[in-house]
């Protein structure tokens, strides 16, 4: 599976919050870094953030563009919510070993009435 493909079906299963499917397109030892957050290491630590996240709110990808360059897929996004961000997928061996993602987390926390740390 290429890097655009394999981004694809991630967004498929993140708008299903299917936690352990998107797990699954993660190398054992891939990092999740969103630069919002600490980052991630490990398959089954970045199946519990996604599984954290689908808990405390409803998230849907919609997306807006997905360019591949060699071994990465950029994917850029937004929400039903109108909140945009981005993400860089570093894909070897058809799983994602690293992963970047821009988006603003105060927006999202404002829109989700989630609590804003520092309140």
């Amino acid at each position: 599976m290429r890097p655009k493909e394999l981004v694809t079906a991630w967004v498929e299963a993140f708008n299903r919050a299917d936690a352990s499917a998107l797990a699954s397109f993660y190398s054992e030892n891939a990092i999740n870094h969103q630069v919002a957050e600490s980052p991630v290491e490990g398959r089954e630590a970045i199946r519990a953030m996604f599984a954290g996240g689908f808990a405390s709110a409803k998230m849907v990808c919609i997306v807006e563009n997905i360019f591949e360059d060699g071994d990465w897929a950029i994917l850029e996004w937004r929400d039903p919510l109108g909140l945009r961000g981005c993400g860089f997928f570093q894909v070897l061996d058809e799983q994602i070993v690293f992963q970047r993602g821009y988006w603003d987390k105060l927006t999202f926390l404002r829109q989700h009435n989630l609590p804003v740390p520092g309140r």
